[in-house]
């Protein structure tokens, strides 16, 4: 079984993701929906994978230093291409056997507009300096999001935008901006680390792949104060719980410093979710945060519990909760109602 052919296989059955485990043939994520590849590949007769074919697979992966840091700490992410095909790859052990799941990455980046991203976001990208977060679970699409917004940025502006990635996913050729893409590990050896000399690049705008403590969180922040557009991502399911997750990384001497801090230079926070739609395939459905007057107040008195009835009454300035959208999705035919209330805070919104 050849690796390449495998990934091949995937990103031409549309998957997202395929995983390969110990004593279990290819699994497909197509949709959202887990499959075993012998049902998604017409008379396919692909075997359980042994201890050696997922040592076959490493050694194709990985070079002799990869392999070194994989067996030292037990865990890997890399990016890696096939032909037109890229993919972000994750090494694990299960059981002391390797584990591999490859998520497949759309060469062709996406626009705005065909991720459905409302129009008050083309306002926030044309920002000389801000702090936006796109925010939600893993496989919501954070990555293709912030591609679409790096990807505009690129075409219509003309700034020099430095990536922090882990992996480097999207590749950018530049337009009329400077692009440069660092990768964990090789281009720097942490998040925070690549951020203390950032400064000394001449960046306008900072894309962060993930916030993942507090040092990174400070130094993000601070940017956003030195006068750049900085993006990040978090794991957090709405506005609210972004705002908290946050302050509540910094101990408490710390935190009144941040709110005041992060009230100041919050732009917005797009939370997301993918969910089934009805003709196939999957949709986002998100929350809109802008900073205003009365979401930096309630951020710096610590009231993040009225951040989502205050979403609600500024919708005329494009703000939109998760569960108003998801209303919105299923009276335009897009999810059904099971899709909608499963994943709604307040169900009766959607009427009889």
């Amino acid at each position: 079984m050849d690796i390449n052919n495998l990934l091949k296989l995937a990103a031409e059955k549309k998957a997202s993701d395929i995983h390969l485990l110990f004593d279990q043939a290819p699994i497909l994520r197509i949709d959202g929906e887990l499959s075993d590849i012998n049902k998604i590949v017409p008379d396919g007769a692909f075997a359980k994978l042994t201890a050696a074919d997922l040592e076959s697979f490493s050694q194709t992966l990985l070079s002799k230093e990869q392999r070194a840091r994989f067996s030292d700490k037990r865990d890997l992410d890399l990016g890696y291409q096939v032909e037109a095909y890229r993919y972000r790859i994750n090494f694990s052990f299960e059981k002391n056997n390797t584990r591999i799941v490859a998520r497949v990455i759309d060469s062709r980046k996406p626009s705005l507009q065909e991720i459905g991203m409302p129009p008050v976001v083309e306002d926030l990208l044309n920002l000389p300096q801000g702090f936006i977060l796109v925010t939600g679970p893993t496989g919501c699409g954070k990555s293709t999001t912030l591609a679409a917004m790096i990807n505009y940025i690129n075409e219509t502006r003309g700034v020099n935008i430095i990536t922090l990635e882990d992996p480097i996913e999207y590749i950018f050729t530049p337009a009329k901006s400077i692009i440069s893409q660092r990768q964990l590990g090789e281009d720097m050896l942490s998040f925070a680390a690549g951020l203390k000399h950032i400064l000394r690049q001449d960046p306008n705008v900072i894309m962060l792949g993930e916030m993942r403590d507090p040092e990174t969180m400070a130094a993000a922040v601070t940017l956003a104060e030195t006068g750049h557009l900085v993006f990040a991502t978090l794991h957090t399911y709405n506005a609210a719980q972004t705002v908290d997750r946050i302050i509540d990384s910094f101990p408490p001497h710390q935190q009144n410093q941040i709110k005041s801090q992060l009230s100041g230079v919050l732009s917005a926070i797009i939370s997301q979710r993918l969910l089934p739609r009805i003709k196939g395939g999957r949709i986002a459905a998100r929350e809109v945060l802008i900073n205003n007057e009365a979401i930096a107040n309630l951020i710096r008195e610590g009231k993040t519990a009225q951040i989502k009835s205050t979403i609600e009454t500024n919708a005329s300035i494009g703000m939109i909760t998760l569960d108003r959208h998801l209303k919105e999705l299923y009276q335009a035919g897009e999810i059904s109602r099971e899709v909608a209330e499963r994943n709604m805070e307040d169900i009766g919104m959607l009427g009889a």
